[in-house]
């Protein structure tokens, strides 16, 4: 087990008063040695907690005044002061098997602990979980969670996690809903292998077994080109409407035997299958929106002028824990940019985006261009970039790369403005590593929602606020 670091130390809070510095590692809170953030976060929330600090060679204790209940003010290094709970299943599927080498060590990182995903909204597959666990999670209520079903088939899900616990670990989903704890639910649909009848069978079980779940997300299996799994391949414009068909068709049922959908399929579907995004309303306020459920439409809306679309898709519907460190969802997005915000107002646009963004971007646009009134702008247009990183079905914008991002903008020319979506980084860095200012042309970061980016195109010279993340889903998960 590692101490725990201070990261960061809020000005006027009581850490700050007590004298508690940036570098401090904390060993004890009351006497006590804490697992994780989440018990931190209950050990600190008490009245003048003393904390045990190493400070360089100096151990000290340090009793911290506050009430209970009250925020100590203090950043953590990381989320699990223990070991991480990786994954032992082997999926065919798994994103983390396809991805190429030289990437950055933590990406590689295959997680299946339940903390994380109460804290950032990852899934889990309940192989590793236990009586402890579900005691934990009933007693201090962390909720929601989030748990990958992917069949509910006992011999068809240990075959997909290639993990023979895979056959009786949803026995814990149904503890946990018996807890009263909300989850919600994903379906890695792989063709050929739980589609068709295989993912109505999984609906069905679902509905029957698991009816209190709060949704369940159908997303498509991602094939890179460093698959080393014969059998898994990307989806036909057929398959794919096959999906949205068979979904939509149980969300009826659950409607009428719930009372809601909790059925819902991802963008992807409806981009591959040639489909029509459903009506705003059909998302229920878009529970899975960072799964990529919805994200179009809601983007569609909130450039589109409808505000309860903007702001009524939070960037982070799983928990927070005060001192928690951000990562995944909630990792700042951003960095500090470089001066394309300094380019002309009147010069021309380009709104950077995936092959799969380019699809739902191009309509806005065109109408967007058609419509403005007293617009300076002499030209707005996309550079759609393909995903040559990973290559295979990889299209989404959030699994943009530097290097290809540097690829696309090597050609254009200079002078214009390049508007480039926030969910390409974390912590100002792409996937690969590279920063925004090793790229060939400066760029301006937006917001990855419809209504920043209208922002930025309606009043360009205003500067660009950091608003919060809303990543694309990469489509899969454990």
């Amino acid at each position: 087990m590692s101490a725990p670091r201070v990261v960061s130390v809020a000005a006027a809070s009581p850490a700050q008063r007590a004298g508690l510095q940036v570098g401090d590692e904390l060993l004890a809170i009351d006497g006590r040695v804490p697992k994780d953030v989440i018990e931190y976060r209950l050990l600190v929330d008490e009245a003048d907690p003393e904390l045990e600090i190493r400070r360089g060679h100096q151990e000290l204790s340090v009793t911290v005044g506050k009430d209970a209940g009250e925020a100590l003010g203090l950043e953590v290094s990381s989320a699990l002061f223990d070991r991480v709970r990786t994954c032992d299943n082997h999926c065919e599927f798994c994103f983390i098997y396809q991805l190429p080498k030289g990437m950055r060590r933590s990406l590689y990182l295959k997680d299946d602990d339940y903390r994380l995903s109460f804290l950032y909204g990852n899934f889990t597959t309940l192989t590793r979980f236990t009586e402890l666990d579900l005691e934990r999670v009933l007693s201090e209520g962390l909720s929601p969670l989030f748990v990958s079903i992917h069949s509910t088939d006992p011999v068809l899900r240990s075959k997909m996690l290639r993990n023979p616990r895979g056959a009786t670990s949803l026995r814990w989903l149904r503890a946990l809903l018996d807890g009263g704890i909300e989850v919600h639910g994903q379906i890695v649909v792989c063709p050929g292998v739980n589609d068709g009848e295989a993912l109505e069978t999984t609906l069905a079980g679902v509905l029957d077994e698991y009816p209190e779940l709060a949704t369940v997300a159908c997303v498509p299996l991602g094939v890179s080109d460093y698959t080393t799994e014969t059998a898994m391949r990307a989806h036909t414009m057929a398959e794919a409407a096959g999906v949205i068909d068979t979904v939509e068709q149980w969300q009826e049922l659950a409607l009428g035997v719930l009372g809601r959908r909790l059925f819902y399929v991802a963008d992807e579907y409806y981009l591959i299958g040639g489909r029509p995004f459903p009506d705003t309303a059909r998302y229920d306020g878009f529970p899975q929106h960072e799964n990529g459920i919805g994200m179009a439409r809601a983007f569609a809306a909130a450039f589109g002028g409808d505000d309860s679309a903007a702001f009524g898709v939070k960037p982070g519907f799983f928990a927070w824990v005060d001192g928690a460190p951000a990562a995944g969802y909630r990792a700042p997005r951003r960095g500090a940019g470089n001066d394309g915000s300094r380019q002309s107002a009147e010069a021309p646009v380009a709104v950077i985006t995936g092959e799969y963004g380019a699809m739902v971007l191009g309509p806005l646009l065109a109408e967007y261009g058609a419509t403005a009134v007293g617009s300076t702008q002499a030209s707005i247009r996309l550079l759609a970039v393909h995903n040559a990183f990973f290559g295979g079905n990889i299209a989404v914008t959030g699994l943009l790369t530097g290097v290809d991002v540097s690829r696309a903008l090597a050609h254009e020319p200079v002078g214009h403005r390049y508007l480039l979506p926030d969910v390409c980084l974390s912590e100002g860095r792409f996937l690969d590593g590279m920063t925004v200012d090793e790229l060939p042309r400066p760029v301006e970061i937006v917001a990855a929602d419809g209504l920043s980016l209208r922002r930025a195109l309606d009043a360009p010279l205003a500067g660009v606020t950091q608003a919060a993340p809303v990543p694309v889903a990469l489509g899969q998960s454990r």
